[in-house]
């Protein structure tokens, strides 16, 4: 409408005041019909919303209703589904118990009385298995036994067989040495008393100077050290007491390592004469031969294991050669067991040799 107007009031044809009230009055009158318009609107708008509102909730109410007796019958129908649907579980559940228990139970009959048999067969398994095994070993056995028979037989023969060599090498061996020591004694002897007579002939010369010595400084002693005499002979008395507490002193030391060496002398000899007395008895029932041998395998043995080692060793010894029924009553040679003794005495026999021969 304004600008249907404007170019009126644009033209010359109406002042500056009169467009103002124009405008104004347009303005105002505007302004009115808005308002107007705006109430209407309200008015119109405020119906339709109570009309929408009441529409919105009546259909709300209708829709929330239908849809909660759809949700409570479908609910309701479920429970009862459910509660039939747990009737016939527990159905199946209390059937397949009953079938399940009849299972095990048959399944278990079924495993016990195939551990039964399990058992039965593993214990007669295991009977013949310790039945085997104690063969076996009542075989084992059988053989050691036969082998120990064996070694001992084996080393009394050896026995047997190197007493023999060792006695045919010792006559050699004394055969030989006899005639090479004889030889070199002879020489060694030789020129060893020639060489003592010449010391015997110096010693003698030596002597004689001496003496001279002696008497002349015996002359001179009493002819000018007469002042001296009396101090000389106490000197002497002193030096004499002195070699007598010495002499005294080594007596007395001797004494006691000689008493020391006859205790232990006595105790050797009386552990000799036990072992002699207990391998006389025991030799009685021997040959010659077999004592011989018998001797030799006791060498090593101590006196207390005597007994046991004789009768290990005596079915071996009696095997190859019947036991003579007559006393042994020939002196037999000492053997005490202990051969650093007698190493020691075959090392003195052989120290007096070469002394004899001059090495």
């Amino acid at each position: 409408m304004l600008e249907v107007i404007k170019p009126l009031l644009d033209s010359d044809l109406v002042n500056e005041q009169t467009r103002n009230e124009i405008q104004e009055a347009w303005d105002a009158k505007l302004n009115e019909v808005r308002e107007e318009v705006r109430a209407e609107l309200r008015e119109e708008f405020a119906g339709r919303y109570e009309h929408d509102k009441q529409t919105m909730v009546e259909a709300l109410d209708k829709m929330v209703t239908e849809n909660l007796t759809a949700e409570l019958e479908q609910v309701v129908a479920e429970k009862k589904q459910l509660a039939e649907d747990r009737v016939k579980f527990n159905t199946k559940m209390s059937e397949a118990a009953e079938k399940f228990n009849g299972f095990l139970v048959k399944k278990l009959a079924e495993e016990i009385q195939e551990l039964r048999s399990d058992r039965k067969s593993q214990s007669a398994k295991m009977e013949k298995l310790e039945k085997f095994v104690i063969e076996q070993l009542a075989g084992e056995i059988g053989e050691f036994h036969k082998d120990k028979k064996d070694v001992v037989e084996t080393k009394v023969k050896l026995v047997a067989q190197a007493k023999d060599q060792l006695d045919t090498l010792k006559k050699n061996f004394i055969e030989k040495s006899s005639g090479l020591v004889k030889e070199a004694v002879t020489t060694s002897l030789r020129d060893e008393l020639t060489q003592l007579k010449e010391d015997i002939q110096q010693a003698r010369e030596n002597n004689f100077g001496r003496k001279l010595f002696e008497a002349f400084a015996a002359e001179y002693g009493s002819s000018y050290l007469n002042e001296n005499k009396e101090m000389k002979s106490l000197e002497d008395v002193i030096a004499d007491k002195d070699k007598q507490l010495k002499e005294a002193s080594e007596k007395l030391e001797a004494s006691e390592t000689e008493v020391k060496a006859q205790q232990a002398k006595l105790k050797q000899v009386n552990e000799s004469i036990e072992r002699k007395e207990k391998l006389n008895e025991m030799m009685k029932p021997l040959s010659n031969k077999q004592a011989d041998v018998m001797n030799s395998l006791l060498e090593n043995v101590v006196t207390d294991k005597l007994k046991s080692a004789y009768d290990k060793y005596l079915p071996a010894v009696l095997k190859d050669e019947a036991p003579s029924k007559k006393v042994i009553t020939e002196a037999r040679k000492e053997v005490t067991g202990n051969k650093q003794q007698n190493s020691q005495q075959n090392d003195e026999s052989v120290m007096d040799l070469r002394k004899l021969a001059g090495m």
